[in-house]
């Protein structure tokens, strides 16, 4: 991974092979960034597993194996203590044109990850009474 920062907008360059989350969390400690939104993300990834949720304990996850196009990549990024939460939302679309969206669990960059996140001082989880949102 490759980023900089300038103005509190971090812009990152991520490569095949790496696995996205885990490359966001390395950005966030390299960067500081304790509270971020994902403003832009664009790129290929695979293996890319999307969930849904459909009601109160009813969340489907599908994972697709062959390289997406990714259209959109937006979210949140909050350190909780030592715990860094991702919450980002994804559209993908494959050879045919054909999209996919969905909550954005993780993925390996096929060809190329490029991802821009604001830093801000705005803690996003003070809102959830009960702490992180469950699944």
């Amino acid at each position: 991974m490759q980023s900089t920062e300038k103005k509190n907008i971090v812009f990152a360059r991520l490569f095949p092979g790496d696995d996205v989350n885990k490359e966001l969390i390395e950005l966030s400690k390299k960067h500081c960034i304790d509270s971020g939104v994902i403003l832009s993300g664009i790129g290929q990834f695979e293996k890319v597993e999307l969930g849904y949720f459909k009601c109160k304990g009813d969340y489907s996850q599908e994972i697709f194996e062959k390289p997406l196009e990714v259209l959109s990549l937006n979210g949140n990024i909050c350190k909780m203590g030592d715990e860094y939460i991702l919450h980002i939302h994804a559209v993908l679309s494959d050879d045919k044109k054909n999209a996919f969206g969905g909550h954005f669990i993780n993925a390996i960059v096929s060809i190329t990850g490029e991802i821009v996140i604001l830093k801000t001082d705005a803690q996003p989880y003070d809102i959830w009474k009960d702490g992180r949102p469950k699944k």
